[in-house]
């Protein structure tokens, strides 16, 4: 089988566009020599690299490719402004058995050019969208946040590290307050709460997902109250949770990708949200002949969400992590209902 993987660059200069293509193999949709499916990723305007969403999403491509025999083109758009522009390029084309667009930020461009191709196959990834022509996967966050919830009670429950005190305080840094961060505040919550009904979750926001000098003064005022686990849902800020962490000597709970490694002395565990997995749904269901526009919801039954210690120096027991998993069980198995408000 040919692979054709083509990494298009796009320039947006006054009011045109030209996109590069480089790589091997020649257009054409899809490959009548094989009958594999060609599929289009758009990435946000933050890009590859620094292990962003935007690389998950591609790992799932990636993973596509291996296991199903796709071929692929990926673009990196320059700014919000590109994306619609290269949406309606790839749409026009018909090269595309699939265009799979990355985050909210695509939402409203997603939704003219897609209204405009109406038999054209796209996926939606964190974002929704009521159209028919596009099949949307979102994160059930909650479930994901009521694992480690879970984690750092049961983590200071059972002293896994000096550091942390039998006292009955975490806490939860939010980015803004809004009812997507309000889920994840939400389920760690409960997940807490689940081990230890009485803990009390410090809770407050930033105010923006790039102010790690606000997330960083929030945290050691919840050292102070007693929270050595913090858990942030803060984007960029939640660089200065990491760095109180780090600072002061308590343990830290990271979100949306591993960022275990980023401070791994005082980064317990990360919370995911595993678009990688949404993406690799998203082609199957092409390739087995299974699209369907509708919204899905993915947590922890159908991988949608996880938890990892993956990289921490924070050493969590055996004795823990099976007590975890038997909470995972119940919530699978619709024994827990995870809340996704506050």
């Amino acid at each position: 089988m040919r692979t054709r993987k083509r990494h298009l660059t796009i320039l947006l200069a006054a009011a045109y566009m030209t996109a590069m293509l480089a790589g091997c193999g020649a257009s054409g949709g899809r490959n009548t020599d094989t009958g594999t499916a060609h599929i289009g990723i758009i990435f946000t305007q933050a890009g590859l690299g620094g292990n962003s969403f935007n690389d998950l999403a591609l790992e799932g491509v990636r993973r596509a490719e291996a296991e199903l025999g796709i071929t692929y083109d990926q673009v990196e758009p320059k700014s919000v402004a590109d994306e619609e522009i290269i949406q309606d390029e790839m749409a026009s084309s018909g090269e595309y058995d699939l265009i799979i667009c990355v985050g909210d930020e695509q939402v409203d461009a997603l939704n003219n050019v897609a209204s405009v191709y109406t038999n054209q196959r796209f996926a939606l990834l964190d974002a929704a969208s009521q159209l028919d022509n596009v099949a949307s996967y979102s994160c059930k966050a909650q479930e994901g946040c009521f694992m480690v919830g879970a984690l750092a009670v049961l983590a200071k429950q059972e002293q896994i590290d000096s550091r942390l005190s039998p006292g009955g305080t975490v806490g939860f840094i939010g980015g803004v307050n809004n009812p997507l961060i309000n889920q994840f505040a939400a389920g760690f919550k409960a997940g807490a709460a689940c081990v230890d009904p009485d803990i009390t979750v410090l809770t407050d926001y930033v105010g923006g997902f790039n102010d790690p000098t606000t997330a960083r003064t929030i945290a050691n005022t919840f050292y102070e109250k007693g929270a050595d686990v913090i858990f942030h849902a803060s984007g960029a800020s939640g660089m200065g949770l990491f760095q109180a962490a780090e600072e002061k000597g308590f343990v830290s709970i990271g979100v949306n990708l591993n960022q275990n490694t980023i401070a791994p002395d005082y980064i317990m565990a990360s919370m995911l949200k595993r678009l990688d997995n949404c993406a690799y749904h998203a082609i199957a269901s092409v390739v087995e002949g299974a699209y369907t526009g509708e919204n899905q919801l993915l947590g922890l039954s159908d991988g949608g969400v996880d938890f990892t210690v993956e990289g921490s120096n924070v050493q969590v027991p055996d004795a823990v992590l099976q007590k975890l998993e038997e909470i995972r069980m119940r919530v699978i198995e619709g024994e827990i209902e995870v809340p996704g408000e506050l």
